[in-house]
């Protein structure tokens, strides 16, 4: 898969990604707005640490998807593939709307499944398409050298 793909996907994945930071953060503060001005309490918690715990959650979240769109756009900008620790990132956003999405079809209905399931496989087709050390057949960063596309037969004993 080329750049031609590759380059925009990751584009629209890290758009989707800041819009979705921004919705987590805002629906976050409104359950921590409507948590505090009820008092409401759950299971005797304090309402006050309940408000600062979804306010904190919400920003952790849209700290999280904007990192993880921050390693797009450089995946798009550099046309790179990622590293040992940003695949493992996005891996876990990757698997965060898998389960954000299965439990939407249940809580809030099919048009959230559809979008998490959409902006899963924005996440994953970058993945996929920059593969796990870049394109076969790419110059290696290490030596500059050609990677070769498969790797040669080994000639057995019974060869001669």
């Amino acid at each position: 898969m080329g750049a031609v793909v590759r380059r925009p996907v990751a584009w629209v994945a890290a758009i989707v990604l800041l819009a979705e930071a921004v919705g987590f953060v805002f629906v976050n503060g409104l359950m921590a707005t409507v948590v505090d001005n009820q008092q409401m309490s759950l299971a005797g918690l304090d309402p006050d640490a309940m408000s600062t715990g979804t306010w904190a959650a919400g920003f952790a979240l849209g700290l999280y998807l904007v990192g993880c769109a921050a390693l797009l756009v450089r995946a798009a900008i550099t046309d790179r593939g990622f590293g040992r620790v940003a695949r493992f990132v996005l891996i876990a956003c990757a698997v965060l709307h898998g389960v954000l999405g299965a439990l939407a079809v249940g809580l809030v209905g099919w048009t959230a499944f559809l979008f998490m399931m959409v902006v899963l496989a924005l996440i994953v087709l970058p993945l996929v398409a920059y593969g796990e050390n870049g394109e076969a057949g790419e110059e290696t960063r290490e030596s500059g050298e050609t990677a070769p596309r498969t790797a040669p037969a080994e000639a057995g004993p019974s060869a001669a």
